[in-house]
């Protein structure tokens, strides 16, 4: 009997799913406002992009499902005394991991983790998917492999690992710095409170094998695009050994992401070529960062390089523009989605936006002297 209120609480979440519903209204006005032929909507969509987005919801869905990440949680939330130092380690961490892992793969990890964190203390989960959302997307600016505006400019600059980290230091200092100051004044220290006699799952000892042993063959096939290999691979072991996972897995986020390649298809089919260059870089940096708000930090990049061989101005913005508004960075929509919190896309904008004018303000400034 457990199939039907399951079906009926699934309908409930996509009827409230205002994200799905208004990239599903675009689509369709779009469509019929600029028709295009049904044959060019796959080149459209990214599927190295979904394909990756699908893997990681499936590896870290088995490695929330097995009851880990409670036992990690516990673990965790026993070395913090406070909200403002639980709050800072988890920005840090975010942060730094973003470095290496990407900002998107590493917010698979930190929200379930921050979620199974709410399950045994009363904690701001809220606050604290919004920042880690911040602090990845401050943290991968860093690094050439941190996030996919930096890979496609990193490949374009052809410039050495070490001179890009150089390069990016100074948008990465004011942004770290800036968020760090934040998320201390944010957290408060109040003292957390465990819930008391709340019992651990027990671990499931083949799926968390299963998960964790997939896990980095993924990431290494992903690295060296065979994306098709690596979900092909994990979708296959958890079919087979893991079915009903399948039922748990966000779908609609999936939906979201395809249903706004398309739309990205729509608004820039009749986009006009490149001739006109933009050669002031204070131009193209407030063309980057507040394009990124309205089209992602992503596309931002990819239309800004058709205009200015500046790869190190188109850098500064599109990072610095992935702060703002939620559509900035998929990175935002990603972490909102995996948290579900109530009001959290408002909440988020209340702390992002005026951290992106002053971010953007101070980085800016920089760049004019510099």
């Amino acid at each position: 009997m457990t199939g039907a209120p399951q079906q009926a609480q699934r309908q409930y979440f996509l009827r409230r799913d205002y994200l799905l519903l208004t990239a599903m209204g675009l689509f369709l006005f779009l469509a019929l406002v600029t028709p295009a032929s049904v044959t060019q909507y796959p080149r459209w969509v990214n599927w190295p992009t979904i394909g990756t987005l699908l893997g990681l919801m499936l590896l870290t869905k088995g490695l929330e499902t097995s009851g880990c990440l409670h036992h990690l949680g516990e673990q965790i939330i026993l070395r913090f005394s406070n909200t403002r130092s639980l709050g800072l380690f988890t920005v840090a961490a975010c942060a730094i991991l973003s470095m290496f892992l990407t900002n998107d793969i590493m917010l698979f990890v930190a929200v379930p983790l921050t979620l199974r964190l709410g399950d045994l203390a009363e904690l701001p989960l809220r606050r604290l998917i919004i920042f880690e959302a911040l602090a990845v997307n401050a943290g991968s600016m860093l690094t050439p492999i941190g996030n996919p505006q930096n890979i496609l400019l990193w490949q374009l600059s052809r410039v050495h690992f070490m001179d890009f980290i150089q390069h990016m230091l100074p948008p990465f200092a004011i942004a770290g710095v800036c968020l760090l100051l934040l998320a201390y004044w944010a957290f408060p220290a109040q003292p957390i409170h465990l819930q008391e006699n709340r019992p651990l799952p027990s671990i499931r000892t083949p799926l968390l094998a299963a998960s964790l042993c997939l896990y980095v063959p993924f990431l290494v096939l992903v690295d060296m695009r065979h994306v098709m290999i690596a979900v092909m691979l994990v979708a296959a072991v958890f079919t087979l050994g893991f079915t009903r996972l399948l039922l748990k897995i966000d779908w609609a986020l999936l939906a979201v992401f395809l249903l706004l390649f398309l739309d990205m298809g729509l608004l820039t089919q009749h986009a006009i070529p490149g001739t006109q260059r933009l050669s002031h870089a204070g131009v193209l940096y407030v063309a980057g960062a507040v394009g990124s708000q309205f089209i992602s930090n992503v596309p931002a990049a990819m239309v800004l390089t058709r205009y200015s061989s500046d790869w190190s101005t188109i850098a500064w913005a599109v990072n610095i523009g992935g702060f703002g508004l939620v559509s900035s960075s998929l990175a935002n929509l990603i972490a909102l989605r995996l948290g579900r919190q109530p009001g959290s896309y408002a909440a988020f904008h209340a702390w992002s936006v005026p951290f992106f004018l002053l971010v953007a303000t101070l980085t800016g400034m920089w760049l004019m002297l510099g």
